[in-house]
């Protein structure tokens, strides 16, 4: 048995999970000696019973380690432990990170990056709306988009980020081999294509109540911080804004309406202290802050930023100053029409070259 199987028969043994094996593991040191070791091995355990430890020493007699092997192979999905270097690292600090995950798909180091985007299966149009270009605009800057397959706001967050040319990872609440919700079936080929789609349930785990508020963890904890776009009071976003804050991310929140119920969530989570945010540009500020640069060599001045321009960024770029200048006069200086103008600013200040500034005035910032 390698380790990667010796992980995946944990997973798959019932009523044990990570918190539990988190305690084997630091007796037995390894998976593998968990599975070979004796009951009353596993009684030496502190919190550990007679029927907990028959239940792990006799783990060959409740699972089919072979049959979901064979299922892996069949729908061609990888596993990923707790030992790769593709775990995300922020992830595997949880309370209880997973012990495996299973993934259709590809993931990179740079899904390590990342930010969660979260809200209500019943979205209106101006929780669509803004989902789409707050998912646009970070999956853009380079951050992975985090979220469920969900109806409403996650396949949104999704879609955006597909958009974008960028990476996102759907984290689910079934077996990759029962989908749910089915419809999004087709968006979720897209996503193995451009990212990953990931479970850490057995192939054929049917969704249920419990399954979807669990996976809720893996969203809040994979990547830096979670944005709530759409949420009622009661509802699956708060319990993982709820887990997110418990695990130490910062919790971005959409404002809303006060008379409609479905922002009623991120209205009371920016009571409590979540930080509102208009744009993507806040979140990303934000994480500036919290995640500095490095220090950089001195500027030449006019010189040409060490990042990839269209043709018509590298026009506009060289038409914005450090000086702040208004949109009117940048288009006139670049010759480009307004449409293009506009644009073309969101690309740049997405890659951070410029600044907006209140009344529609630009600056470049390198």
């Amino acid at each position: 048995m390698t380790r990667t199987e010796a992980w995946l028969a944990l997973n798959l043994l019932p009523q044990v999970g990570p918190v539990r094996v988190r305690k084997l593991l630091q007796h037995f040191g390894s998976p593998e000696r968990i599975l070979s070791a004796r009951s009353s091995d596993i009684l030496q355990v502190e919190g550990f019973g007679l029927n907990q430890a028959e239940h792990i020493a006799g783990w060959e007699a409740q699972v089919d380690l072979d049959a979901e092997l064979k299922k892996l192979r069949e729908r061609d999905l990888t596993l990923l432990t707790q030992d790769d270097e593709l775990y995300p690292p922020l992830l595997r600090g949880i309370y209880d990170p997973p012990l495996v995950l299973t993934v259709w798909g590809e993931l990179t180091k740079r899904d390590h990056n990342a930010l969660g985007v979260v809200g209500s299966r019943h979205a209106t149009h101006y929780g669509l709306g803004t989902t789409k270009k707050l998912s646009f605009q970070i999956a853009y800057a380079g951050y992975t988009v985090i979220s469920g397959l969900a109806r409403g706001i996650d396949t949104a967050a999704h879609e955006a980020a597909l958009a974008a040319k960028g990476r996102t990872v759907a984290v689910i609440g079934s077996g990759i081999g029962k989908l749910y919700p089915p419809e999004n079936m087709a968006l979720a080929q897209r996503i193995a294509q451009n990212g990953a789609v990931i479970s850490e349930y057995p192939v054929d785990r049917i969704a249920d109540k419990q399954t979807f508020p669990y996976r809720n963890r893996i969203v809040a904890g994979w990547g830096c911080g979670l944005i709530v776009v759409e949420a009622p009071l009661r509802s699956g976003s708060l319990i993982t804004a709820q887990q997110a804050t418990e695990q130490g991310r910062t919790v971005y929140a959409v404002p809303g309406p006060i008379d409609k119920p479905t922002s009623a969530g991120c209205n009371r989570l920016i009571q409590q202290g979540a930080k509102l945010i208009m744009d993507g540009a806040d979140v990303l500020d934000d994480l500036n802050t919290l995640f500095p640069t490095a220090p950089k060599a001195p500027k030449v001045e006019e010189s040409r930023p060490a990042i990839a321009l269209t043709l018509e960024e590298e026009i506009l770029y060289k038409a914005i100053s450090t000086e702040e200048a208004h949109i009117n006069d940048i288009t006139t200086s670049s010759g480009l029409t307004s449409a293009t103008v506009s644009s073309t600013l969101m690309r740049l200040e997405m890659k951070r070259l410029i600044r907006a500034l209140p009344g529609r005035r630009y600056v470049r910032l390198v």
